[in-house]
């Protein structure tokens, strides 16, 4: 479990490289209109759940290192026992000094009155320009009023830099404790695919499957941390296909990505399988070289390796088991070098996870891949997309999409797969469907 104390190191850790000549200001997400005067399930931004704890909309915070009266300022909605009855309890300032650790809080109503103090005096001001209007518009107008306010010996910060870069850095390498709701957030996540594998039947929605899965994330008292796929036949060809709509066909095989969201961690998983249950042997030899391709990649994801590392190793599976069953023709550096193999593979191998499943953190430094690191963790999610009337391809593979996915933490040894819990070797997908 995250503790305050926790929070505390983070904001200490932060105030630190930013320094005592400089103030960070963050703004919770806003609630959003779904239609009319429904709102969407409100999910709290991930540096502010960061750097807090605190998950409600309306929200300001400010870290003024060295600052005598407390560094960490809290703005927050107030206590309304009329809107508490209506729409839940709220912290109130007083609740985010003692729930949060907040040196001081105020009413969010007071952010315009106080923040220019805050600011003034500061060379910089670390925020995430861009994100939010309204707090891009709180910013401005505090540093105008401290312009304003020149003759009193006020003097307005000369930069605005960028929050992230300092922020996602630290976001990057994963915590003990962050960890542990992420191998949570995994079990679940496997446990809901396997309860698809074993439910699954010709004649079923897609949208009924994805019911299976949501069930368990509910259950255990989780939501999807991003929008379910569940793509029978021609439709795991669509990557990033959502719409759920279609009928499951005997002899096709369904490809399922889905993940559960444990207190503000994502899990994220891709299996595929055959809706009736076995592999016909086109999608077994297709299936099978995903599956090579895919354990290279996770063999590669070792701390002092550079993070396109399994990326590469995937590729080179990729395109020799294309080769052997001729989706592709020539010579294995050759369709490597000039990228063939991207007719049927066009996404990338993996991607940062973490608070956000397309997590935060650069990628490169001064333009070369960033070495892997212990306590990083990434996807490893490798994929073949036949489509139908793929030219010089034999008919038995068209309308085949297969993608196989794992969470994989860097150690300082062997990688740690936290998706370990659902199977991913036809025979073992087959036994379990069987058992179902």
């Amino acid at each position: 479990m995250i503790q305050p104390i926790d929070y505390a190191r983070r904001r200490a850790h932060l105030a630190e490289r930013i320094g005592d000549r400089a103030v960070a200001m963050l703004a919770a997400t806003p609630e959003r209109v779904r239609n009319r005067d429904v709102h969407y399930p409100y999910r709290a931004d991930s540096d502010m759940r960061y750097l807090t704890g605190f998950t409600e909309p309306e929200a300001v915070a400010v870290l003024a290192p060295g600052r005598a009266d407390g560094e960490f300022i809290l703005f927050c909605r107030d206590r309304d026992p009329e809107r508490e009855v209506w729409d839940g309890r709220r912290a109130g300032p007083d609740g985010a000094c003692r729930d949060f650790g907040a040196d001081q809080a105020f009413p969010v109503q007071e952010l315009g009155q106080r923040l220019p103090e805050l600011l003034a005096d500061r060379d910089t001001v670390y925020h995430s320009l861009g994100a939010d209007d309204w707090a891009d518009r709180q910013l401005t107008a505090a540093l105008d009023r401290i312009r304003a306010m020149g003759r009193r010996g006020w003097q307005t910060p000369t930069q605005i830099g960028l929050l992230q870069s300092v922020l996602h850095e630290m976001r990057l390498r994963k915590e003990p404790a962050e960890l542990d709701r992420m191998r949570h957030a995994a079990a679940v996540s496997a446990a809901a695919h396997c309860r698809a594998m074993r439910v699954c039947r010709p004649g079923m929605a897609e949208y009924a499957l994805a019911a299976e899965l949501h069930h368990e994330f509910e259950a255990s008292g989780m939501h999807w941390a991003y929008p379910s796929i569940v793509g029978g036949g021609a439709n795991a060809c669509i990557l990033h296909y959502i719409e759920n709509a279609a009928t499951l066909a005997g002899g096709d095989l369904v490809l399922i990505d889905a993940g559960a969201e444990n207190a503000g961690y994502a899990a994220d998983i891709t299996r595929t399988f055959p809706v009736s249950g076995r592999f016909s042997g086109p999608q077994r030899d297709l299936y099978d070289v995903v599956l090579a391709a895919q354990e290279a990649a996770v063999d590669a994801v070792r701390a002092g390796n550079d993070y396109d590392a399994f990326n590469r190793a995937a590729v080179r599976e990729l395109c020799r088991g294309m080769l052997d069953l001729g989706l592709l023709v020539g010579d294995l550096g050759a369709v490597i070098e000039q990228q063939d193999y991207k007719r049927f593979y066009m996404h990338g191998t993996g991607h940062w996870l973490g608070m956000d499943v397309h997590d935060v953190g650069d990628y490169k430094r001064d333009g070369q891949w960033r070495a892997l690191e212990p306590d990083m963790v990434v996807t490893v999610e490798p994929g073949l997309y036949v489509p139908a009337g793929s030219e010089g391809v034999d008919e038995r593979f068209w309308n085949t999409g297969i993608r196989i996915e794992d969470d994989v933490r860097v150690t300082d040894g062997a990688p740690e797969v936290l998706t370990a819990g659902v199977p991913k070797r036809a025979d073992e997908i087959e036994a379990l469907m069987a058992d179902g």
